[in-house]
């Protein structure tokens, strides 16, 4: 069986022993004589599956039990529009934009209010996390919204602001999962699946009890957290299969050790690969030392000429989906939960070569 090394930034690696569990289970789940796929949302044996998801994930976060885990769909994307249709009572909300995701964030929230930047890095093309003056905070803004981690740019958080009463939201798409946090930070943590939690298709949103049932008049049903507060998640037909990949990862994690253990797995990588790059002078990271993602690592070649060999090259060795992002250019190694040590040692083995072969 063929295995890559795929640093894609999403739909990302899944873990191997996942995978391999759901394969043995996809025939016949529990011995039902079905597949999830085939499972009723309202049967008992989805009901347990969703249950647990539930609860390893609480166990995983240390989530506290005023909030509510909510699994939906619409990506990260929809949530631009969720948060503001339930939060934007005032109709004004303040901003930290870091990058392309705040940037769309925000796009949205002018639909329904005013939005505030309260802090930037666009003046250095987002190569940084901007510090956050707590003067500039309006104290009647219905939220304030973070991306914790730019999955375009890598850069992320590395210390979360205090925004005293106001609720706090952050996106986590690309860093739920992979280090240690504390929830009760926030008034909404939401993340896409597809980097850290499962496939595409599922979108976990972590949010207060007090910031439910809030929601606008013209707010659509199924934008509505309520909706989907008070109906477990099953209004309408969840992402079943999604679901349950998702407890699947769970269970991997716990077994890894918790966070705590993911945590310094990821940060050990991150070291392996930054080092190499900080060490030479053929690749270059155009983000602050201080400012750096421990999961999307961007890196130039100053020579641009080469990029297409680095790609084609890094591809021939195993080595996936490196390309930059449009808007930035150059590489990008996303290196999620799933991706191995291995793979990290592997890819900067094959950076040395192509460096010494082309210098």
């Amino acid at each position: 069986m063929k295995r890559v090394y795929n640093f894609s930034a999403g739909p990302s690696m899944l873990p191997l022993e996942v995978l391999e569990k759901a394969q043995a289970e996809l025939p016949s789940y529990n011995d039902s004589g079905m597949s999830v796929m085939e499972l009723s949302h309202r049967s008992g044996l989805f009901t347990e599956i969703i249950t647990e998801a539930e609860a390893l994930l609480r166990e995983l976060l240390n989530i506290p039990s005023h909030y509510k885990v909510l699994f939906i769909q619409g990506g990260a994307s929809q949530q631009f529009a969720m948060v503001p249709l339930n939060l934007m009572k005032n109709g004004k909300a303040d901003f930290v934009h870091t990058g392309s995701w705040s940037k769309k964030a925000m796009k949205e929230a002018e639909k329904y209010g005013k939005v505030n930047v309260i802090a930037s890095s666009e003046d250095d093309n987002f190569t940084y996390i901007p510090n956050i003056d707590p003067t500039t905070l309006d104290p009647d803004a219905d939220y304030v919204h973070i991306t914790t981690n730019n999955t375009i740019e890598g850069t992320a958080f590395r210390e979360i602001p205090d925004t005293g009463k106001v609720p706090l939201v952050a996106d986590m798409s690309s860093n739920i999962l992979s280090e240690e946090i504390d929830v009760s930070q926030f008034g909404i943590i939401y993340a896409g699946a597809q980097k850290n939690i499962g496939p595409a298709g599922l979108t976990v949103v972590i949010i207060r009890e007090d910031l439910i049932g809030n929601a606008k008049d013209i707010c659509p049903t199924m934008l509505d957290y309520k909706t989907h507060s008070e109906s477990g998640s099953l209004y309408n037909t969840p992402p079943t299969f999604a679901i349950y990949m998702a407890k699947l990862v769970f269970e991997w994690v716990k077994e890894l050790g918790g966070l705590k253990a993911m945590q310094e797995r990821n940060e050990k990588k991150a070291a392996i690969l930054y080092d190499y790059i900080s060490q030479s002078d053929f690749y270059q990271s155009p983000v602050a030392e201080d400012s750096r993602s421990i999961m999307n690592i961007p890196f130039v070649i100053p020579n641009h000429d080469l990029d297409a060999k680095f790609i084609k090259e890094a591809q021939a060795e195993g080595l996936e989906t490196l390309k930059g992002h449009r808007s930035v250019g150059g590489m990008r190694a996303s290196i999620y939960n799933a991706m191995p040590v291995e793979g990290v040692e592997a890819f900067v083995a094959f950076m040395k070569k192509f460096e010494a072969e082309n210098k």
